[in-house]
């Protein structure tokens, strides 16, 4: 089905994508059930694909620093595409059939990408990688707006934050057992037929396009409520959201904290592989802690992010993961791989909790602050802004992380006494250690701005935090994660004004 080609009442007379005026208590509900099975298949294209995965590929395909982060760049870089979905919406009136076309789209690349080893006597090249992505994440950006668009009307919305906290913790739990059985198979391949290596990573990527082609048939059957764009000039429109003080914002926070998590994050795997040297029956079970401690607490966020605001959850989950990126700082100081592990572990368990509370209620208040008929625009605007400095940050991390390759700060603690002589690394920066502390000294800056930012039914955190403490020790037993979180820094200054009396 050719954009192009269709006349302006092609898309509306199609029965099989075509919105309807009003939908019943029924379909909304088999339209939910049905976009939470779409989840679990779109996920599984998702962790066949992964950051991970992917980004373990292009070293074998010998990338560069700056090529693994023009590579982590494409899926936010992409976003400014995202007008064109606009404009696809302003012409059909049909996000369904957007969502659809430009879904399928998207995966075929994937198949694609997947088969490149088959075709190539010699290594692969990293541009042709490059390449097949970029066409992968524009599709998939274009279908983007639509879709969220689409679930904004389909979702009721008192229970936005329940219903895709649900989608998440579903999606998540079947990254953990996938991932777990991915990770099997590549060591298994190093270590018996390390020659195959390349081609198992193949196959993934060709059965993650193929599970992506069959979240799309599911997708096609999900209904859509009409909606009706305002008949205005498109530029008019894109401006329109940039002249609301508050959503305007909302977006330079939500700009300057991407910028800062995404100069470090894409390289937090790159720093494993290549500086660790730890291998996947390392790093898949870290990513899996984060995951089980992201599904573990995400419908925690959302309940509290739907009963009190989202801007709340932020102020507790983003000071959360600054501590996370300040703690990789201190990774890989001592050559004892116990010690590692343990601080890699702590770290990826609180990080992935901080995430799936910030990641939720980012998108929930985007979804809030946006009005109802012009949600898409300010949707768009929101992902088009956020996009340019998001994928902004891994090129700069990449041009920091050669910079700094060969500079180093070393920070030691002697003792010296007439039986014992005796020094302690107490922080060891170089290339990736250098990206890190700039990223959190950046993320610092970004959380200054949060307090700006004005949201419905806001109550102060400190009041949140109180009413999740109540929450936590009467249901000990299902949020025991979230009580370390809440109370650390209370622990902490006990410990050490305990010390002091000491």
């Amino acid at each position: 089905m050719n954009f192009k080609t269709l006349p302006a009442t092609s898309i509306r007379s199609n029965v099989i994508l075509q919105p309807k005026e009003v939908l019943t208590e029924q379909e909304v509900k088999n339209g939910l059930n049905t976009v939470l099975k779409e989840g679990m298949t779109t996920e599984a294209m998702v962790t066949l694909a992964g950051g991970t995965f992917m980004v373990a590929f292009a070293i074998l395909l010998g990338a560069s620093n700056f090529q693994i982060g023009l590579l982590a760049s494409l899926p936010t870089f992409t976003n400014i595409f995202q007008l064109l979905s606009v404009f696809l919406i302003r012409r059909y009136n049909n996000r369904r059939a957007v969502s659809v076309i430009c879904c399928i789209l998207a995966r075929i690349p994937m198949v694609l990408l997947g088969a490149m080893p088959f075709f190539f006597r010699d290594q692969a090249p990293v541009g042709l990688l490059l390449f097949f992505l970029f066409f992968y994440y524009f599709f998939g950006s274009v279908a983007g707006p639509s879709w969220n668009a689409w679930m904004k009307d389909l979702v009721p919305g008192d229970m936005l934050g329940a219903f895709f906290s649900k989608r998440s913790r579903n999606s998540q739990i079947l990254n953990v057992v996938l991932s777990i059985i991915l990770a099997f198979a590549i060591d298994y391949m190093r270590r018996h037929a390390p020659q195959y290596e390349l081609y198992v990573y193949a196959i993934m990527f060709m059965m993650a396009g193929v599970a992506g082609l069959a979240a799309v048939t599911l997708l096609a059957r999900v209904p859509e409520p009409r909606s009706y764009l305002p008949n205005e000039n498109i530029l008019k429109m894109f401006v329109k959201p940039l002249r609301d003080t508050n959503f305007q914002k909302l977006l330079v926070f939500n700009s300057f904290w991407l910028f800062a998590v995404n100069l470090a994050t894409p390289f937090f795997t790159v720093f494993m592989l290549k500086t660790l040297g730890l291998t996947m029956t390392y790093i898949i079970p870290l990513t899996i802690l984060s995951q089980l401690s992201s599904i573990f607490t995400i419908g925690f966020w959302g309940k509290f992010a739907d009963r009190y605001s989202n801007k709340t959850i932020i102020s507790i989950t983003a000071p959360l993961y600054l501590a996370c990126v300040i703690a990789w700082c201190f990774v890989g100081i001592y050559t004892n791989l116990v010690s590692n592990l343990a601080l890699l572990a702590a770290i990826h368990m609180v990080s992935g909790s901080a995430n799936a509370g910030t990641n939720l209620a980012l998108t929930n208040i985007g979804l809030k602050l946006a009005p109802s008929r012009e949600a898409i625009v300010y949707l768009s605007v929101k992902n088009i802004i956020t996009s340019v400095f998001s994928s902004l940050a891994p090129l700069v991390g990449g041009y920091l992380a050669d910079y700094y390759t060969l500079r180093q700060l070393r920070v030691i603690a002697e003792w010296s006494g007439p039986n014992l002589q005796k020094s302690f690394r107490l922080l060891l920066l170089h290339e990736w250690n250098f990206l890190f502390l700039i990223a959190a000294v950046l993320a610092v800056v970004a959380l200054q701005f949060l307090p700006r930012v004005r949201e419905a039914g806001e109550v102060h955190k400190s009041v949140v935090k109180r009413i999740m403490r109540t929450s936590l020790r009467s249901n000990l037993r299902d949020y025991f994660v979230i009580d370390v979180l809440i109370n650390w820094h209370s622990t902490l200054n006990k410990m050490l004004k305990s010390s002091r009396v000491n």
